[in-house]
């Protein structure tokens, strides 16, 4: 079984038309997984909703504690886009034994319909928790990340490995 953690993020934002404000209401999970007629045995479990920009130490204690805690060797943790690559680095250093951990966001919400890319980024993980070696990751644009050799590049929108300087070879 692959259990999933819901953290909030765009993926599960919702937006207000008269306002004009995205805001949390419940995570779209669930029906994600139906319309892609998911044929793995998953576990959805909401531990927060919010915006990774607000995400404090005591939200990323908790998502920790429930990686260590919870019986499944492969993890998947929806998550904001901004400081994904954080909660990763937070998750590598408490070094959680045997455990696959992914990693995955949208840059659109999928209340937007066809135009997110998170109906792919939740697909590409749920693949990507399946068949990686216990480790954390970051999943999205289809390509895995090693959590130390990532990052979002704000002008493409995408996430990309990080390149040594010098070499211009992956690090």
């Amino acid at each position: 079984m692959i259990q999933v953690f819901v953290t909030g993020g765009t993926f599960d934002k919702e937006y207000n038309y008269l306002t004009g404000e995205l805001y949390f209401k419940d995570t779209h999970l669930p029906e994600m997984f139906q319309l892609g007629r998911c044929g793995v045995d998953i576990d959805i479990r909401t531990l927060m909703m919010v915006d990774s920009l607000e995400m404090r130490d005591e939200d990323r204690a908790l998502i920790i504690h429930s990686c260590n805690r919870n019986p499944s060797n492969r993890i998947l943790i929806t998550h904001g886009t901004d400081r994904m690559v954080e909660t990763a680095r937070h998750l590598a250093e408490a070094d959680i034994k045997d455990k696959t951990i992914v990693l995955t966001g949208a840059m659109v919400p999928y209340a937007f319909g066809t135009s997110s890319d998170g109906f792919f980024n939740l697909g590409s993980a749920l693949a990507f928790a399946q068949v990686l070696p216990p480790g954390v990751y970051v999943v999205m644009n289809g390509r895995f990340f090693n959590w130390d050799r990532v990052r979002k590049n704000r002008q493409t929108g995408m996430f990309e490995e990080i390149m040594d300087d010098q070499t211009q070879v992956a690090i």
